[in-house]
């Protein structure tokens, strides 16, 4: 296989620019019935269309592939969903829908149809519905009869023929799910915890499901004038502290790929809810990062992820006369390059010559991975823009910084117009982990962005309360008091009630 190689240079930090506009985002796929017809769909990624932004248990964020760097043998895909979790944001902490399907297609031969689904449904426990607590006690085990709201899931392995289904097998069943991590005091082990949620299948596969820390790095504040309209805005990691709901599955190459002698899989992700008729309707669907942030305007996205991948011609406008460049130029005097764009149609929709495009490819928007490139030791942040063919766009690494190698690449590096773009983000805000599911651990309720806020720190009394010893609260006095002031304010509000209510009597207003 021929070598390719972009060349790289040193970063100017002046155009953070648009490129948070990039963040995360896609298209592809289908429902599967006797054939795959996909419903009506509303959007997906970090909020980047108005509809999906308003069912976040559905709205996919990202999807990564790569050649397993502890496992070259092996290919591990991660879809993430539920953008923006708080921590602390309970009493109802994150979970998968249990009216989804949460799918994962790939195309081992470049037709822009799936030839494999994997399918993941999700089933709700309730020990107990007469406390409102997540948990009810320190958690150390998956099964852990504390852990109060707990999930399974089952997954499916669809075969496909032409958009038929030829086989369906479910190959993992009743599977638990890592749970949201409470905090510190309810969860003191979480990594061991979630490591109990890695399930080894019988084919040499392997499968998670739950929470982690959000992969995704970049300055989102580009949505203030483009960063303050200053550029005064930039080097911070706004997804820092948040979480996702993650679904990762790492399987032997040789069951996803069509041949040695065509090693390159296209891969993307959907999410179907189910309608008030009991029909399967697509409200989600991602491959390539950044397509339906900037490609495509406001009038096309919930077409763009209503339809699916062998489809996407419908939306080739967008990409070879695309909006952006203009948007830099008449903001930041930076010439557009010259359309059509046929480099951008390369880099997203069939992949590059010589580095991940099969033969007769048909040009659809999926993440397209080269399975035979080996894994790099030191894997570089640009990808193949600095020469390391491992990275995006060959696939996607959880370390590739997307954001700035698409704002180069659209800038027209391809095309002779060298830049050095980037949003001053350069890494997650966490490390990764160095085995399946590599994902970072989720940050705890004990130290979101929330909880470590200005009115965070510790608390030795309740708010407008007297303070209480530390064996004072040991001994449930903190509890006695709690109770007995949720009492006296229940007193009041009667009183309130019973003097309003005589008001109106006196006023006959009843």
């Amino acid at each position: 296989m021929t070598a390719f190689k972009w060349s790289v240079r040193g970063r100017r930090n002046l155009a953070a620019l648009v490129c948070g506009a990039l963040a995360a985002g896609g298209l592809a796929a289908a429902g599967v019935t006797t054939t795959l017809t996909p419903g009506t769909a509303n959007a997906s990624s970090h909020r980047e269309a108005p509809l999906i932004s308003g069912q976040p248990q559905f709205d996919n964020t990202d999807v990564y592939a790569f050649v397993s760097p502890d496992k070259p043998d092996t290919t591990t895909i991660v879809a993430n969903w539920l953008p923006f979790e708080e921590p602390a944001g309970g009493p109802n902490f994150y979970r998968f829908a249990s009216d989804a399907r949460y799918d994962i297609h790939i195309d081992s031969d470049g037709d822009a149809q799936g030839d494999l689904l994997y399918r993941w449904t999700f089933h709700d426990q309730l020990k107990n519905g007469d406390t409102f607590l997540y948990n009810t006690g320190p958690v150390t085990t998956i099964d852990d009869p504390d852990l109060n709201i707990t999930q399974t899931y089952d997954l499916e392995l669809v075969k496909l023929k032409n958009q038929h289904v030829i086989s369906n097998t479910k190959i993992a069943d009743d599977v638990p799910v890592a749970p949201s991590n409470v905090g510190k005091a309810s969860m003191p082990d979480y990594k061991a915890l979630r490591a109990q949620a890695v399930h080894r299948m019988e084919d040499g596969s392997s499968v998670f499901a739950g929470q982690a820390d959000d992969p995704f790095f970049l300055d989102l504040r580009v949505f203030d004038l483009l960063y303050g309209g200053n550029l005064s805005e930039v080097g911070k990691d706004t997804l820092k502290g948040y979480n996702v709901n993650s679904i990762a599955l790492q399987v032997p190459t040789e069951h996803i790929r069509q041949s040695k002698g065509q090693p390159v899989v296209g891969i993307w992700s959907t999410t179907h809810r189910k309608n008030a008729s009991g029909d399967w309707t697509q409200v989600s669907r991602l491959g390539m990062p950044l397509v339906n942030e900037v490609v495509v305007p406001l009038k096309a996205k919930d077409k763009f992820n209503a339809s699916s991948p062998w489809n996407d011609a419908d939306f080739l406008p967008f990409v070879t006369e695309p909006e952006l460049p203009k948007l830099i130029e008449a903001i930041y005097k930076i010439p557009a390059p010259k359309t059509p764009r046929d480099d951008l149609v390369s880099v997203f929709l069939t992949g590059v010559k010589d580095l991940n495009q099969p033969p007769n490819v048909r040009p659809a928007e999926a993440l397209r991975l080269n399975t035979s490139i080996p894994p790099t030791h030191k894997p570089k942040r640009l990808g193949v823009l600095d020469g390391d063919n491992a990275g995006f766009p060959n696939g996607r690494r959880l370390t590739d910084d997307v954001i700035d190698i698409s704002l180069q690449v659209v800038e027209g590096e391809l095309l002779g117009q060298k830049n050095d773009l980037g949003d001053a983000v350069d890494a997650n805000d966490q490390h990764f982990e160095k085995k399946f599911p590599y994902v970072a651990l989720p940050t705890s309720g004990s130290n979101g962005p929330l909880a470590d806020g200005q009115n965070g720190g510790n608390r030795s009394q309740l708010q407008g309360g007297a303070a209480l010893s530390a064996s004072e609260a040991g001994n449930g006095k903190l509890v006695a008091v709690s109770l007995a002031s949720a009492g006296a304010g229940v007193v009041l509000v009667g009183l309130g009630l019973g003097w309003w209510r005589m008001r109106r009597r006196s006023k006959g207003w009843v």
